[in-house]
């Protein structure tokens, strides 16, 4: 079948076109920029297009044949850009990707969205239907664009919603390499008590539940959670990146809330100037505000399972990260101290 992928050329992006080409469709990327393997993505034979999902013109040239559509692309992590840029790209581009997948007949729409629209989790683990609360205005604009997701569907276009947990796996130059890279110093600042809940999702078991929702009759006018088979406890993350590692890392803990002043003051005195704070509150809610997410929807109508477990991800990610530079490489003698003393 001939697909496009929005957000293409990104780590998920880059992910799922690199599956689809694999089983012998003919994939066009999209994204307003080029990525780490873009060229890689053009030797397999994607077309790579550089342009953005507010660009209406672009976006139904690059529609013209596609018979399924994933819309991944989003403004994530933007530092330096007025509160409008989101709902420009992630709210309007959403509409306008919608807009031209309609008029073109294309048969099935997945859009990603993001577990954040739950923000933080009252009761643990939360489904598909627990209160919607977003905490930035990333999280608050995907879910902004459910609601215009769900219009077409009543339009008549297939489709479906997947609220991705936390990303994570080899080709992720960003999300979790913080924790990699604080844990490989030996010693990982913990802030509040460690047991707020982190749900990981790792790159291949995503990649498996967006191929699921392109099936015909799956899933149709939905939005399911994926994550991986389990949440756990931030510290106990922080301890299997270490095992991951071969380090055997300390963790003195500290309190929360001045990191949580700090990161709102760092934020107002640097935006004014363009710079990108050092830390800043989306950061500090990983200290704080729990994921954790029930599954079994998605289990049930999808078929979902996640074949990669938390251990076994953490490890690939860390030979990825070695193996790209990201870190220094394995040490064999700490590696060994480390397996002895643990």
């Amino acid at each position: 079948m001939k697909i496009l992928v929005t957000g293409g050329t990104g780590f998920t992006g880059t992910a799922l076109v690199e599956r689809l080409v694999s089983e012998g469709h003919a994939v066009t990327a999209l994204d307003y920029k080029e990525g780490l393997k873009t060229e890689e993505l053009r030797r397999l034979g994607a077309e790579v297009v550089i342009g953005s999902v507010t660009d209406r013109d672009v976006v139904a040239r690059c529609m013209d044949g596609a018979e399924i559509v994933f819309h991944l692309a989003a403004a994530f992590r933007e530092m330096n850009v007025p509160e409008s840029f989101y709902d420009e790209v992630n709210v309007q581009g959403t509409r306008n990707v919608l807009e031209a997948a309609h008029a073109s007949g294309v048969r099935r729409f997945i859009y990603c969205s993001t577990c954040g629209v739950h923000g933080n989790v009252d009761d643990p683990p939360a489904a598909e239907d627990a209160p919607i609360q977003p905490a930035d205005y990333y999280q608050k604009t995907k879910y902004e664009a459910e609601p215009i997701v769900n219009e077409y569907f009543r339009k008549g276009l297939k489709t479906v919603i997947l609220r991705p947990a936390a990303i994570y796996g080899p080709g992720d130059p960003e999300r979790f390499f913080m924790i990699y890279k604080r844990v490989a110093t030996g010693t990982f600042p913990m802030f509040g008590d460690g047991k707020t809940y982190y749900h990981p999702l790792y790159i291949d078991n995503l990649v498996d539940a967006l191929m699921l929702a392109m099936e015909d009759g799956k899933g149709d006018g939905e939005a399911y959670l994926i994550a991986d088979e389990e949440y756990v406890e931030i510290e106990r993350l922080v301890r299997e990146v270490g095992k991951s590692l071969g380090v055997d890392v300390r963790i003195p803990h500290y309190p929360v809330w001045p990191l949580v002043a700090a990161g709102h003051v760092c934020e107002k005195v640097c935006r004014p100037f363009g710079l990108t704070p050092p830390i800043f509150p989306r950061r500090v809610d990983w200290f704080r505000q729990n994921r954790a997410f029930d599954i079994s929807k998605a289990k049930r109508d999808l078929g979902y399972v996640p074949r990669v477990g938390l251990s076994e991800g953490l490890k690939r990610t860390a030979q990825w990260y070695r193996s790209e530079g990201y870190l220094s490489p394995v040490d064999s003698q700490d590696s060994q101290s480390y397996s002895k003393a643990g």
